[in-house]
């Protein structure tokens, strides 16, 4: 791991060829992966380089970083490995939403007793659920876009 380098700042024009001929100069360069978006499928800014070994890896961030790199300062360092993130939309505690809400109750972005986007309790939400409606719809009373028992859009 401590041959695999991450570099951040690059130009969204920056090609896996590009990225591959500037950190040779350092030694050699195993492999090049430029992380694009899984929606646009455009660059997100950043790349993890693997040298042939950890001297090289050194090598190569002495030589590049904060360097120009068509027209930006690279950010060079050695990966870490990745952490363990909390899965999205949820909430620490109880009945919590995601996004927009970190209270009980409170909803947002993943749900929630009080709805949210995501679905959700009592009070409806985006994604349906509850006793008040919302865009997806409802149990009974005040409807919403998709329904409830008053009807909705």
């Amino acid at each position: 791991m401590e041959n695999k380098l991450f570099v951040g700042n690059l130009p969204w024009a920056a090609t896996e060829a590009d990225i591959r001929a500037h950190f040779s100069q350092a030694g050699e360069v195993v492999s090049v992966e430029v992380m694009m978006d899984k929606f646009t499928g455009r660059p997100r800014g950043f790349a993890f380089v693997t040298m042939g070994n950890a001297q090289q890896a050194q090598d190569a961030i002495a030589k590049t970083e904060n360097v120009d790199f068509m027209g930006r300062p690279l950010k060079v360092n050695v990966a870490r490995p990745r952490e363990e993130r909390p899965s999205f939309g949820g909430g620490d505690r109880p009945r919590s939403g995601g996004f927009g809400g970190d209270r009980p109750r409170s909803g947002g972005f993943g749900g929630g007793d009080r709805g949210g986007f995501g679905g959700g309790g009592s009070r409806g939400g985006f994604g349906g659920g509850g006793s008040r409606g919302g865009f997806g719809g409802g149990e009974r009373r005040s409807g919403g876009f998709g329904g409830g028992d008053r009807g909705g859009y």
